[in-house]
């Protein structure tokens, strides 16, 4: 999963139907707000009964507002995060699963991979509005931290942790399918499924027989917030070059790259 389907393993629909009780969870502080409550803000904005602000305010609370504000006792999102990644990528496997019955495991990943990819996940946080509400340090606020694809995703499956846990699963499926009606909906053609690290491999392997090969270029900036440069040689030749926030990411942006070079016959 890509690296967000990856790690999830389906659980029984018997587990997931019943969140943990309330008793159940870590005591916690809410963090102070200043002015609007952005959990209360966010929360009218769902269209969902919402019981729970505190756990929703969590779901928003970046580890640098934390790092930012010791005297706020508290986690950050992160095991929210872990658990809506579950939760949103057995919704996505359930709804694909019953949309494309000719679909074999194959495609069905390459579908599921589409809609819960870092940049399709931040394209739902957008929708949502999620970026203005999260609780961030200063200093990750002042980099455009809000619009950024991985911050929003994580954050996207951190509120759906929270909501999971307030309403349950079948509320939260309703939800979801609502917000993502038009990615759920879409029909791809297969050959739009496919990575651009795949669509080189294949192209270089019928043309030459062998593999791309990735090199590591520059990764600069400090370690929570690090761009990667990565440069792609085919046939020993760069034919493309790419930047992200992770080498995978840079690794995609440069195959991307290659392959509008050898189309355009460069």
């Amino acid at each position: 999963m890509p690296r967000r389907s990856e790690r999830f393993r389906t659980p029984s629909t018997t587990s997931t139907s019943t969140p943990p009780s309330k008793a159940e969870r870590v005591p916690r502080r809410e963090p102070p707000v200043e002015g609007q409550d952005p959990a209360a803000e966010l929360a009218s904005r769902l269209r969902l009964p919402v019981r729970d602000l505190a756990l929703l305010r969590l779901a928003l609370t970046h580890s640098s507002y934390l790092h930012e504000h010791p005297e706020v006792a508290g986690e950050p999102n992160e095991r929210l995060e872990y658990l809506g990644d579950a939760v949103v990528s057995l919704i996505v496997s359930e709804a694909l699963y019953a949309r494309h019955p000719e679909d074999d495991e194959g495609l069905l990943s390459a579908r599921r991979a589409v809609i819960v990819s870092t940049h399709g996940l931040a394209r739902l946080g957008s929708r949502l509005g999620l970026g203005a509400a999260l609780l961030l340090g200063e200093g990750e606020a002042s980099r455009s931290s809000r619009t950024r694809p991985s911050l929003l995703a994580s954050a996207f499956e951190a509120l759906v942790g929270a909501l999971y846990l307030d309403l349950g699963f079948a509320a939260v499926r309703a939800w979801f399918h609502g917000l993502a009606a038009p990615e759920l909906e879409q029909d791809l053609p297969v050959g739009l499924l496919k990575s651009p690290k795949s669509l080189l491999q294949e192209h270089t392997q019928r043309s030459t027989g062998g593999r791309p090969v990735y090199r590591l270029v520059d990764a600069t900036g400090p370690d929570h917030d690090r761009i990667f440069q990565v440069e792609v040689e085919v046939g020993g030749r760069v034919l493309g070059e790419g930047r992200g926030p992770s080498r995978r990411v840079a690794e995609t942006a440069a195959a991307l790259v290659a392959i509008e070079a050898l189309r355009a016959g460069r």
